[in-house]
């Protein structure tokens, strides 16, 4: 990357910076374009250069932390020896659920976002800096387990629902009770979804 492009990059990087922390303090909308901009030290028409609109750079923001929180979490699964779709899925998630619980903010931002949409959105999905995105690592471990389905695309979306879901208020709220007690009937779940829907071998 020249110098040009990391200028660009950096900026970039500042005005979704500014408008997290402003979207966390303020709300989505009670924050103004020209907010991010002040915070992040860039004229208000550099903006444009980047984002369409305000619903842009909070697309493209949500997706970004999905995909750094996804990407961290496989990161350490491939430090496990976990083979099973089914077992590896459950670690993603208890990952997943550990980072929203360390990182409030993040959990409040992300929470109700963490759904197929954010990953369907060519124009928004924003990947690591690989060029990988959060869908594109859930579809290689699905491709490497061995496991077939007929649609894993929805395999995909029911877990990650299944970790938007119960997220946000257990955690914060501890409602209909602790994540600790959660987990062992999402885990359970998440094994029915891949046996259920895994296709057997001679179809």
């Amino acid at each position: 990357m020249g110098k040009i492009e990391t200028k660009k990059e950096h900026k970039r990087k500042e005005l979704l910076s500014a408008a997290f922390d402003l979207f966390i303090s303020k709300g989505f909308h009670n924050t103004s374009i020209a907010d991010i901009v002040e915070k992040a030290g860039i004229a208000k028409g550099t903006f444009y250069l980047y984002f369409k609109d305000k619903t842009d750079i909070r697309n493209r923001l949500i997706s970004s932390k999905a995909t750094q929180l996804f990407r961290d979490a496989c990161l350490k699964l491939n430090q496990t020896s976990l083979t099973r779709l089914d077992e590896q899925f459950i670690f993603l998630t208890d990952e997943i659920l550990q980072a929203l619980e360390q990182d409030r903010s993040l959990l409040f931002f992300l929470s109700k976002h963490l759904s197929w949409g954010i990953f369907r959105n060519s124009m928004t999905e924003e990947k690591s800096p690989d060029g990988i995105s959060a869908r594109e690592l859930y579809e290689q471990l699905i491709a490497q387990s061995g496991c077939r389905f007929d649609n894993p695309e929805i395999i995909i979306y029911l877990v990650i629902e299944l970790v938007a879901g119960v997220s946000y208020n257990a955690i914060l709220y501890q409602d209909p009770a602790h994540i600790e007690e959660l987990k062992p009937y999402l885990h359970t779940i998440i094994r029915r979804i891949v046996e259920d829907f895994d296709l057997p071998a001679d179809t």
